[in-house]
C-alpha cells in the first residue's frame, strides 16, 4: 500500500514537471525561418491551372487520379499558410523519397516574443507518409509518437469520419527530388465529407440566420436596385447581436460569406444542399458607386481576406483583373479600387475580435458608399492587354506601382477603415 501512494505521489509530482520541462525546451524566443509570405498573380495562374487539371469531380466512383505538385508550389503554400494562422513563416524541401519541413510559429504580441520551431521530415508511404524525424525546439519526438500525435490532431480538427474517408481514399505519397505525386481513389461519397470539412454544421446553422435576415430586408418586388451598404448594415446588426453570445470573428465572416454568395448571383445550395429550404431573398440588383461590378469585386475580396488573409484577395483581384486584358472587359483600375477597399474591409472584419467589434459597431451607425469605397471615377478602365502594357508597363513596372499606391493612399484615407 505504501508503495502505491508513494508512485502515486511520484506521478503527481513527475508529470507536471515532466510538462514543463518539455515545454521550455519546445519554446524558443526566436523564429528559425522568417521569410515574407508573397502570392503573386503568377502564383494564382498556376494554383488554377493544377485545380483545373486535378478536378476529381471529373472521374467516376473508383478511378484513380494523381495529383503533382512542385516544391514552389508547396513551399508557397505553406510559407503562406504559417504567416497567415501561426504569425510565421515554413520552407518545404522535395528530396528523393522524403519532404523535408522547417517552420516557425510564433506569438508576437506578447512582450517577450515566443516562437514554436518545427524541424521535421517525412518519407513517402502507401497510404500515408510517416514521420522520419521531429524536433519542436530542442526536443526531439520520436516517429511512432508525431504520427499518431498528427492522427489525433486530425480528428480533433475534423473527426473520425474524414480521417477515415482520407485513409482510404488515399493511396500513394510519392516524393522525388522537387515534385510530389499523390494518387488517389475517387468515390462519390468523399463530397458529403469534403463539404463537412469545408462547411460543418455549427458554419450551417449561422449561415441560416444570415439568410433569413437577408430574405427580410430583400423581399420587394423583383429586380429593385439597392445599394450594397443598405445590405451590409441590417446583416452586421444580426452580427453584432449574436457575438453577444458568440465569437464576432465568426459572426462576420458568416455575414460576408451569405452576402458575397447574394451579391455575385450564386446560389448557397451549390455547396449547402439543404440551403434549397431556406428563405431566399429576391433577386437585387444590388450597386456600389452606380456600378454593377464594384459590390462584386468588393464583397469577393472582403470574402477572401476574412478568410484567408489580404494578400490572397489582393493577389487574386490582380489575376482577375490581367486575365480580363487577355480578351475580356479589360483591365480595370476602378475594380483594382473596389478590391482594395473590399480587402480592407474584410481584414477588419476578422484581423481579431476588436477589430471584428468595431467594424460591427460602424456599420451600425448610419452608412454611405463614400465611407467604404474611395472615389475611383478618374481611373483607367476597359484596358486591353496591348494598352495596359503601354500605358503602365506591366505589374512590375513603376507607373503601375504609382498607380498602385494612389489607389492605397485612397483607401486609407477613409476613416471608415483606420
Amino acid at each position: 500500500m505504501r508503495l502505491l501512494l508513494k508512485l502515486i505521489l511520484l506521478l503527481i509530482v513527475a508529470l507536471p514537471l515532466a510538462v514543463l520541462c518539455a515545454l521550455y525546451l519546445a519554446i524558443d524566443r526566436n523564429p528559425t525561418i522568417d521569410r515574407a509570405a508573397e502570392i503573386t498573380p503568377a502564383n494564382i495562374e498556376r494554383a488554377k491551372r493544377v485545380s483545373e487539371q486535378n478536378d476529381p469531380r471529373r472521374l467516376k466512383s473508383g478511378a484513380r487520379g494523381t495529383i503533382v505538385i512542385t516544391q514552389n508550389d508547396l513551399d508557397l503554400a505553406a510559407n503562406y499558410l504559417a504567416h497567415r494562422y501561426g504569425d510565421g513563416s515554413a520552407r518545404v524541401t522535395l528530396g528523393e523519397n522524403r519532404v523535408a519541413i522547417k517552420a516557425s510559429l510564433c506569438q508576437r504580441q506578447l512582450p517577450i516574443g515566443l516562437c514554436i520551431n518545427i524541424d521535421t521530415a517525412l518519407h513517402e508511404g502507401a497510404p500515408l507518409p510517416r514521420f522520419e524525424q521531429l524536433r519542436v525546439g530542442r526536443l526531439p519526438v520520436p516517429g511512432f509518437i508525431a504520427d499518431w500525435l498528427l492522427m489525433r490532431i486530425i480528428v480533433l480538427l475534423f473527426g473520425q469520419d474524414t480521417l477515415d474517408a482520407g485513409v482510404q481514399a488515399l493511396k500513394k505519397f510519392a516524393v522525388q527530388k522537387g515534385r510530389l505525386a499523390v494518387t488517389y481513389e475517387w468515390q462519390e461519397k468523399f463530397k458529403e465529407e469534403i463539404r463537412n470539412v469545408l462547411v460543418p454544421l455549427e458554419l450551417r446553422d449561422r449561415l441560416r440566420l444570415y439568410q433569413r435576415r437577408l430574405s427580410e430586408v430583400a423581399r420587394g418586388p423583383t429586380n429593385p436596385t439597392i445599394s450594397l451598404v443598405d445590405l451590409l448594415a441590417p446583416l452586421f446588426q444580426l452580427a453584432k447581436e449574436l457575438s453577444h453570445a458568440g465569437n464576432p470573428i465568426e459572426e462576420n465572416r458568416a455575414a460576408i460569406f451569405v452576402l458575397t454568395f447574394y451579391v455575385t448571383g450564386k446560389q448557397l445550395d451549390a455547396i449547402i444542399p439543404e440551403a434549397k429550404k431556406w428563405p431566399q431573398p429576391q433577386p437585387y440588383r444590388v450597386i456600389l458607386s452606380g456600378r454593377e461590378d464594384t459590390p462584386k469585386h468588393f464583397m469577393v475580396s472582403a470574402a477572401l481576406a476574412a478568410k484567408a488573409g489580404g494578400p490572397l484577395a489582393d493577389a487574386l483581384g490582380i489575376y482577375k483583373e490581367l486575365t480580363d486584358s487577355r480578351g475580356g472587359s479589360g483591365f480595370s483600375f476602378k475594380d483594382i479600387a473596389a478590391d482594395r477597399a473590399g480587402t480592407r474591409f474584410g481584414e477588419l472584419a476578422a484581423n481579431d475580435q476588436a477589430s471584428a467589434r468595431i467594424l460591427q459597431n460602424r456599420l451600425a451607425a448610419q452608412l454611405h458608399e463614400k465611407d467604404i469605397m474611395p472615389p475611383a471615377e478618374d481611373l483607367p478602365e476597359n484596358m486591353q492587354a496591348a494598352e495596359f502594357n503601354r500605358r503602365f508597363g506591366g505589374v512590375d513596372a513603376p507607373e503601375y506601382q504609382e498607380m498602385m499606391v494612389k489607389i492605397e493612399r485612397r483607401v486609407a484615407a477613409l476613416p471608415f477603415y483606420r
